[in-house]
């Protein structure tokens, strides 16, 4: 698998954080002989706020530097943001007219080769069991931008540390984070149609439905109520300014 250069600053978070995660955590992962070489849109479901050190981790065994879409809000505060922007994570101003801004720079991270993580949720799961919801068109756009593959990532654990939107971790007993990696995602019937919103939609519920789909198989259950619509939510905070205020 082909290893990629890390930024220096996410060399120092790695070593010191990595060695963390080995103890508190068992893993089970698989699939990641599909991840491809050259820069693709690594999309996983969201379970827990503890989720982007759990994944890094699996990316950083496969030899890939973690690079989020993060929430303008953190990359604006003083300290945490000097880190986020040395380690090269892009912000993303959600849920405003600077969303687009953030897809450019994602996109052109994809075009430089840049493996470029983006949850389609794009927040924590409000699932009671924490299934996916359904997807915002994010992941999508910048694959059917790029040209680059869209790569869906199942992860399941992380609840059983940090359940969705509560404060307490619980790291012993070690709980087990298991990874699977799913087939890139097959957008070739969508080549030359014009990408409209229904389009994106489909091919966003086509995503949620494989992410559904592994979820299922690890957990051996299938979902109970139907899936939760994202855009029922209510919007997120961001610190988004237009150039020309």
């Amino acid at each position: 698998m082909q290893r990629r250069p890390f930024p220096r600053t996410l060399s120092i978070i790695v070593l010191f954080l990595r060695p963390v995660l080995m103890v508190i955590t068992k893993r089970d992962w698989q699939g990641q002989e599909r991840l491809p070489d050259g820069g693709f849109v690594l999309a996983p479901n969201h379970l827990s706020h503890l989720d982007p050190f759990l994944i890094s981790h699996f990316m950083v065994d496969q030899g890939i530097p973690p690079r989020f879409l993060v929430k303008d809000t953190l990359m604006s505060l003083p300290v945490a943001g000097r880190i986020l922007r040395s380690a090269q994570q892009i912000p993303v101003y959600r849920s405003s007219e600077g969303a687009g801004e953030s897809l450019r720079a994602a996109i052109a991270a994809v075009e430089a080769g840049s493996v470029v993580t983006i949850y389609p949720e794009g927040t924590i799961t409000r699932d009671p069991a924490a299934w996916p919801m359904s997807g915002r068109t994010g992941a999508v756009r910048v694959a059917l931008a790029t040209g680059r593959p869209l790569v869906p990532v199942m992860q399941w654990g992380p609840q059983e540390i940090l359940w969705p939107y509560t404060k307490r971790p619980r790291f012993f007993p070690r709980k087990t984070i298991h990874v699977r990696v799913g087939e890139p995602l097959d957008l070739s019937d969508l080549a030359g149609r014009e990408l409209t919103e229904q389009v994106l939609h489909e091919a966003t519920d086509r995503l949620m439905d494989g992410l559904t789909a592994m979820m299922a198989q690890v957990r051996a259950e299938l979902p109970s109520t139907p899936r939760i619509d994202v855009h029922t939510l209510g919007r997120p905070k961001t610190n988004y300014r237009r150039s020309d205020q």
